[in-house]
């Protein structure tokens, strides 16, 4: 349950990122942030101004002005934590942004504690658990696609969705409840033939959930792409063209990779993980060795292997004697032929038997557009963000959806096998806690804590 008793205290914190810049926004929350910025305020009255308002003036400890800023008021409910907040924007000195909170401090303010406003907005019931945080996935978002998975989740989204499959559990719930106030009388008010219909479609649309949770640790954390194949392949200058920097030394001495190189890059609005590793071969180099086994180790790991091969030097025989020597795991990969520029016609023709396969030219960045568009298409973002369908992204979302299927099927199970109404009542209440885990229905003090201290301070 939602813990009821809110914090009477005025909390405060810095609301940008700590550092020199134009302007600096201080952030207060609580039943005194309005009259507390009032006593140090020269300028309007600011307890008797309305709502969402600006207010220039200046902030003084005495006599001595630290700052002219400008004021900004919102007040509860119709704020963001729907308390009284105050912001003051000030200039953005490091020593300015100190004075000014240890003065609110003086005036009886606490220092805010990580996520604070934003579990307070929480607990005032501006948004479920859910939504607040995907307040920190916004935050974090870091291309087009996470910025649009951020934007749905916090706008309810997903939450409507698992509160629609909640409120369907509910009513046979308690259908069944009441069927054992009269267990004596042997009734029976839940149809069971409706409850199995109804567990198998959530059921369909749990597993569909927890299914875009690949997709959703693919947007969050990134695609790790291994850029593999021999020496001298040109897998280094790859890695730069992709990259778009000299991240990787370019050499014409084979081997010259030892060790993984990784960098990122975003392409089409998704961030993609290139991870350079050394050449695929039999080596004598202890050093170059260890690089070998490590790019064994990154191929094992991957969502998407590029496997490179120089054109100019690489009969067909060889090609599929490398890629059955690599031994793939069941990932997709891509075929790069490279130095396209240097080949004949003759040399490019030998490998049409070939699928997935790209020609290209790395050092002119020639056929990387097209790369670059098979690469989305490998990982069907595109498909996946601009339809309906939602997109599970919270490893603590996953976990309460599986744990929600393994109850629904238990309650399948005890449909079979005939299972009286208590027991199908147990495990129906077990998928309504873990749904209600989700979006903040049911909650503890400890999950709430672990949820918002990952939060920054100022938010």
């Amino acid at each position: 349950m939602i813990p009821s008793t809110l914090s009477k205290d005025t909390i405060i914190a810095l609301a940008t990122a700590s550092g020199h810049g134009a302007i600096a926004i201080i952030r207060l929350s609580g039943p005194e942030a309005i009259s507390m910025v009032n006593g140090v305020f020269k300028g309007k009255n600011l307890e008797k101004q309305a709502s969402h308002t600006l207010h220039f003036g200046t902030i003084r400890d005495g006599e001595k002005i630290l700052d002219e800023v400008v004021v900004s008021l919102f007040k509860g409910p119709a704020s963001y934590t729907k308390e009284d907040v105050v912001e003051v924007s000030c200039h953005g000195s490091p020593y300015i942004t100190e004075q000014l909170i240890k003065l609110f401090l003086r005036q009886g303010a606490r220092l805010a504690e990580a996520g604070e406003f934003t579990k307070r907005a929480f607990l005032n019931g501006q948004f479920d658990l859910a939504q607040a945080e995907a307040v920190a996935d916004l935050i974090a978002s870091d291309s087009a696609l996470t910025h649009q998975v951020a934007m749905n989740q916090m706008r309810g989204g997903f939450s409507q969705e698992i509160k629609a499959l909640r409120a369907q559990l509910i009513h046979f719930a308690s259908m069944i409840e009441l069927e054992l106030d009269f267990s004596e009388e042997d009734v029976e008010f839940a149809d069971r033939s409706a409850l199995r219909n109804l567990i198998t479609q959530l059921q369909r649309l749990v597993t569909d959930l927890l299914r875009s949770f690949e997709m959703g640790n693919v947007l969050k954390n990134g695609v790790p792409t291994v850029i593999a194949g021999k020496p001298n392949a040109g897998k280094s200058t790859l890695l730069n063209a992709l990259l778009n920097e000299e991240k990787a030394i370019v050499s014409d001495i084979p081997g010259t990779t030892r060790d993984v190189i990784e960098d990122e890059a975003i392409i089409g609005g998704l961030r993609f993980r290139f991870i350079d590793t050394a050449g695929l071969r039999e080596t004598l180099d202890t050093v170059e060795a260890i690089g070998v086994a490590r790019t064994k180790q990154q191929l094992q790991k991957a969502s998407l292997v590029l496997y490179l091969f120089d054109v100019t030097s690489t009969s067909p025989a060889e090609l599929k004697a490398e890629l059955e020597a690599l031994q793939l795991p069941q990932v997709p990969y891509l075929l790069l032929g490279n130095k396209q520029d240097l080949a004949t016609p003759e040399q490019l023709a030998q490998f049409q038997e070939f699928e997935h396969l790209i020609f290209l030219s790395a050092g002119t960045k020639a056929g990387l557009d097209e790369l670059q568009q098979t690469l989305l298409e490998q990982v069907h973002a595109n498909e996946a963000i601009t339809g309906d369908r939602t997109i599970v992204t919270n490893l603590r979302h996953f976990q309460s959806l599986q744990k929600t299927s393994n109850a629904l099927l238990e309650v399948l199970q005890g449909l079979d096998n005939g299972l009286t109404g208590d027991w199908l009542a147990a495990d129906i209440r077990r998928a309504l806690y873990e749904l209600g885990l989700i979006t903040g229905e049911i909650t503890t003090d400890d999950l709430l804590d672990n949820i918002f201290t990952k939060f920054c301070i100022g938010k």
